[in-house]
């Protein structure tokens, strides 16, 4: 198995702090936010290669930081892969990087976690990739618990297997609080599909819409996350995720 993190997005809405730097190495708690995802793959069996998708503009930065964080992290490799975007006006999108690294690294030979660069986990990943291995694809939930803040995720409903019967993006009218959240996992066989989804003219960035779109072909699982999770969108929730983070 492989894991890809996605760090390619210019975080704009995060501007001035991002203009100069990634938002994946802005630090929080005490690290960078890229450092909460790698260090929860440290005890997953088996990881070969965690792979960091991001831009021309950061790249030098991330391979900087890799070297770093690979000489106290020798469990896995660490790759980082230039997308060759330079402004937010030419990135290839969350899925269209997916597609770029899986097509140039060959990766479809085996399973891939997937992990947005900008999410914060609390807990190891472990329980997640035991899970999902046994699947052709899974995604992280996570319940928000409140009606309005699910309207800025994809909400999902779930029969009593685990399996998404409802998604929708961003919804007005939500059903429920529970978000599909921006932690995957793919069998060759659904990587395989990235090109055909792309390929009609799909919504490239936006990696829930991949899932929107891969759940009414094949059947798609869901593992609830239980610790905290915490997805860095503006500098308010930048702020409130470092002082959270930095409590005892």
């Amino acid at each position: 198995m492989n894991a890809l993190i996605l760090a390619a997005g210019y975080a704009t809405r995060l501007y001035p702090l991002t203009l100069d730097k990634a938002k994946p190495l802005l630090t929080v708690g005490g690290k960078p936010i890229i450092e909460w995802a790698t260090d929860n793959l440290a005890a997953v069996p088996n990881l070969e290669t965690v792979y960091v998708v991001t831009n021309d503009k950061f790249a030098s930065d991330f391979q900087a930081w890799s070297e770093r964080y690979q000489g106290r992290q020798p469990k896995f490799k660490l790759k980082v892969i230039n997308d060759g975007s330079k402004s937010d006006a030419d990135k290839l999108g969350a899925i269209g990087d997916i597609n770029f690294v899986v097509t140039r690294e060959n990766l479809t030979g085996d399973g891939l976690l997937i992990i947005a660069g900008d999410n914060l986990f609390t807990e190891s990943l472990t329980g997640f990739a035991a899970y999902a291995r046994e699947t052709e694809a899974t995604v992280a939930v996570y319940d928000v618990g409140d009606i309005e803040a699910i309207k800025k995720y994809g909400n999902v409903a779930i029969d009593a297997d685990g399996i998404i019967t409802r998604f929708e993006e961003k919804p007005q009218k939500p059903r429920g609080t529970l978000a599909a959240i921006a932690l995957y996992y793919y069998s060759p066989e659904v990587l395989s599909l990235l090109t055909t989804y792309l390929a009609a003219g799909n919504n490239p960035d936006q990696p829930g819409r991949f899932v929107q779109w891969l759940y009414t072909r094949k059947p798609v699982k869901t593992f609830q996350i239980r610790g905290r999770w915490l997805d860095i969108g503006s500098k308010e929730t930048l702020e409130k995720a470092d002082r959270i983070l930095l409590q005892p």
